[in-house]
């Protein structure tokens, strides 16, 4: 009898911790949720007014009418596409050199640099870039926002490149490697190819993350009211840049600009995050 009484009370103490457990889980989700839901909110109903065919057409005003972001436009793709050609290419070669090579020492040294690197402040890239290379070619120019940009993005595409190539079955390089397939050859031909989606996925959320950097740009690329194409030459605009200047303007219709931009950033946030996880959506590697 004491037994069967003993029993019921456990049982009776894991439901209460159970429900108490699925209650605080519930709760952190709610305080992480409402500020974000809230902070979107908020820019959406300061942001879409600012929308018009000026705005995506015209160029920044600094005092007056509110103008466009027609150049910071370009300039983000230009930075971003810029940055993208740098990084992509070296991160992923990395991320699958860690996971099919890196089990030594040197693997161990690149996985810690790669995960320091993801924590450092993005300012200090800037800072770094700026004594690096805009103090050396004369000026801001959209290569050292760029190279920037790149120092952020390379240890996440690495990182996630080598645990989605990780998650690979080690039979399909079983299988290939019994057929006397060398392994390098294995790697490019069997293993990436499975991998591809999740190293697809990973490369637009590093693209994401980087599209609203500001302060590197202030140190690199810094801003112009102007279109530019020259990547060598002179300051680059970009979107975070804008933003950031109207929001020092003491112009109200400048600064709802600025909140429109805003607005347009986190949208293209979204368009990426969404695109990874949407198009990629249950496509397992080896699956």
């Amino acid at each position: 009898m004491s037994s069967l009484t003993s029993s019921s009370g456990h049982y009776r103490r894991r439901k209460l911790v159970d429900r108490l457990m699925t209650g605080l889980s519930y709760a952190s989700v709610l305080v992480a949720i409402v500020p974000l839901a809230a902070l979107l909110i908020y820019v959406i109903i300061r942001g879409a007014g600012a929308w018009s065919p000026e705005f995506f057409t015209g160029l920044p005003q600094l005092f007056g009418g509110g103008g466009g972001v027609a150049n910071g436009i370009v300039g983000t793709l230009i930075l971003v596409g810029m940055a993208s050609v740098m990084s992509i290419p070296f991160g992923v070669m990395a991320g699958i050199y860690l996971a099919e090579y890196g089990d030594n020492a040197l693997g161990g040294f690149i996985r810690f640099v790669a995960d320091t690197m993801t924590g450092i402040p993005s300012i200090v890239a800037g800072v770094f870039i700026y004594g690096l290379l805009v103090l050396n070619m004369g000026g801001y120019n959209a290569l050292a926002g760029a190279v920037s940009l790149t120092i952020l993005m390379v240890p996440v595409i690495t990182r996630s490149t080598e645990g989605v190539i990780r998650l690979v079955p080690g039979s399909i390089r079983e299988a290939a490697l019994a057929l006397g397939v060398p392994r390098w050859k294995t790697t490019l031909r069997v293993v990436v190819p499975a991998a591809v989606s999740g190293i697809v996925t990973g490369v637009l959320l590093s693209i994401a993350r980087v599209a609203g950097e500001t302060a590197p740009l202030l140190f690199t690329a810094f801003s112009s009211n102007y279109f530019n194409f020259q990547p060598f030459q002179g300051a680059m605009p970009s979107l975070p840049v804008l933003i950031y200047n109207a929001a020092r303007s003491p112009t109200e219709a400048v600064r709802e600009v600025g909140w429109g931009a805003a607005f347009l950033l986190v949208v293209m946030i979204l368009a990426l995050n969404l695109t990874a996880r949407l198009v990629f959506r249950g496509r397992v590697p080896g699956g």
